[in-house]
């Protein structure tokens, strides 16, 4: 079964289901709006077809917006019995090849559960053994967390004082990532300080955090009432949504409830900017920013599992 490059006809529908026209409209108009927004490109949708010319599986290589080197694969679907397993295997390992000529040097892909739009994500179980079969590595066990408006927004913590990255400059920020970074109950985040040390992890973090759309006013360090800097909220726009993006809190200040006052900042900041829905992801281990979400008024809307392949 080839794999190749989708044609020009194929997109944004790629594969479609003739009894699930709700999923095929909503996959569709989330392609048209990564097309449009640079977060793919049309050279970037793989699809498979059968001997009849019928898709049966497809893929898109994404970026932030703008980029030129592939981060994620989307929209990954095929035939979820057992031969279309190998049809799956041989979609990824070209998108991968692909993705590589570009420069990327590893790929992500998450899956959430309830199935839920824009990428309807059926069939959870076979799409973690297919990305098994295809050399992925499960990276974390995610939570996903939202807050719609309408929700009272959550006091102030008059304990913290903020300043932001406009005063302090970015120094500040990756010393506190770094100081924070080796002791976080996040996988992702202990993997990165596994493989870089602390403090090229925190830099990397922060270079990650600045692809993003944000004001540098909204970037802000709480200090402690002693003058320790306390805690790091790094709130952002991706994409798709306003997000709490980044938040630490220094060992020395845990178990202050000082993530909670993070979550309460960058929401209100973000908020105060326009922003309606804002989402935040955070490991399954993560009890205490599990908790910041709850308290600041956010719901545990789905399930991610994060995986990824380096080469």
């Amino acid at each position: 079964m080839p794999v190749r490059i989708a044609r020009p006809e194929e997109l944004p529908a790629l594969v479609q289901y003739s009894d699930q026209l709700e999923r095929n409209a909503g996959t569709a108009a989330y392609l048209t709006d990564l097309l449009a927004k640079k977060c793919t490109r049309p050279e970037w949708c793989l699809v498979a077809e059968d001997e009849a010319g019928r898709l049966t599986a497809a893929t898109a290589l994404w970026t932030l917006p703008g980029n030129d080197v592939p981060m994620a694969l989307v929209l990954l679907e095929a035939p979820w019995d057992e031969p279309g397993l190998a049809i799956g295997r041989a979609l990824l390992a070209e998108a991968v090849a692909l993705a590589a000529q570009l420069g990327a040097t590893e790929l992500e892909h998450v899956t959430d559960s309830p199935t839920q739009p824009p990428q309807y994500q059926a069939e959870p179980e076979r799409r973690a053994e297919l990305l098994r079969l295809a050399g992925f590595e499960r990276a974390r066990d995610g939570r996903r967390f939202r807050r719609r408006p309408g929700v009272e927004l959550t006091s102030h913590d008059d304990r913290l004082t903020w300043q932001s990255l406009l005063a302090l400059g970015r120094e500040p920020f990756i010393a506190l990532l770094a100081d924070a970074l080796p002791t976080s109950a996040d996988a992702q985040l202990a993997a990165k300080v596994a493989r870089h040390g602390a403090r090229r992890a925190a830099e990397g973090l922060f270079a990650d955090m600045e692809e993003f759309s944000y004001e540098p006013s909204w970037w802000e360090l709480g200090f402690a009432p002693d003058g320790t800097p306390a805690a790091l909220s790094l709130p952002a726009r991706n994409p798709s949504a306003a997000v709490i993006g980044l938040v630490a809190v220094s060992p020395a200040c845990r178990g202050n409830g000082y993530a909670t006052a993070v979550v309460a900042r960058g929401t209100r900041l973000l908020v105060e900017a326009g922003a309606e829905e804002i989402r935040g992801d955070c490991d399954a281990a993560n009890t205490a920013m599990i908790t910041a979400f709850e308290r600041a008024g956010y719901e545990n809307f789905a399930d991610r599992q994060e995986f990824t392949l380096r080469w």
